[in-house]
């Protein structure tokens, strides 16, 4: 199965597919109970699944639909069922893979929506899941396994030393074939992108953070040699070669024209 991110959007293409995740439908009311007054953009959100879209007949979600945890807001109940119901008019088939933000998700989910559980679901040769938790070992059988829930982000230091961060894929390899809890592992990973962007992103190549879920904390991915790209399909490189000492704000510069 060729699976391909879509130019400038945090979205795969997978067979005849399209995987996003990490919605959370609902941050806006977050913000204001802050004190930030922003207009929803479940709109905008629902515009973008459109134009990535292309010849898909299918929609995954890898989790995180939507924000509150514990509990829910009147925003959700709201926009939720609404943003599905008017993706059913497009996909044939929408799967949402169950997140650690999605308590009672079936409550605002329309009927047709299949709800799969946070151990995950398989797509011909590639298992997916958000990622909070342990994949099931079907879903850790396939070549390729596909996660949501870190909102990765590449981090860069300008010339003046500011630091921005933008949102990135990672992609890389697993270390060894099997281990005690599966016996078989993926031979590759991806990490997608948030496609909520007012998340913004946590960066990956942040010295002395660790990446989030139990997966890419047990050592069994290489993350150091694991490649980095911008939604423009930029190759920043390995891991390893653009970490960043945040306290002495040492690092990359940012990408260099053509590299």
């Amino acid at each position: 199965m060729n699976i391909q991110p879509v130019h400038g959007v945090p979205a795969l293409r997978a067979g005849s597919a399209l995987i996003i995740g990490d919605l959370h439908i609902g941050l806006e009311s977050h913000l204001m109970s802050k004190g930030f007054h922003i207009p929803s953009r479940t709109r905008m959100m629902y515009d973008a699944v459109m134009e990535a879209a292309g010849d898909s007949t299918r929609l995954i979600v890898l989790g995180d639909v939507k924000d509150s945890v514990p509990g829910s807001s009147k925003q959700e109940y709201r926009e939720i069922p609404e943003f599905f119901e008017g993706l059913l008019e497009r996909f044939d088939i929408i799967n949402v893979v169950r997140g650690n933000h999605d308590t009672n998700i079936e409550e605002f989910l329309p009927s047709r929506v299949r709800l799969m559980p946070a151990s995950g679901m398989v797509l011909d040769d590639a298992g997916l899941a958000h990622g909070h938790t342990w994949p099931s070992p079907e879903v850790m059988g396939k070549d390729t396994l596909i996660l949501a829930h870190n909102h990765p982000a590449v981090m860069f230091r300008d010339g003046v030393g500011r630091i921005a961060t933008e949102p990135c894929w990672m992609r890389g390899r697993f270390r060894i074939s099997e281990d005690e809890r599966y016996a078989r592992l993926p031979s590759s990973f991806i990490v997608i992108p948030a496609f909520n962007r007012m998340l913004g992103g946590s960066p990956v190549n942040a010295e002395g953070e660790e990446l989030l879920g139990p997966v890419l904390r047990s050592g069994l991915p290489d993350l150091d040699n694991a490649h980095l790209y911008l939604l423009d399909g930029i190759d920043l490189g390995r891991r390893e070669d653009l970490m960043v000492d945040k306290r002495t704000r040492r690092g990359i510069r940012g990408p260099r024209p053509g590299y």
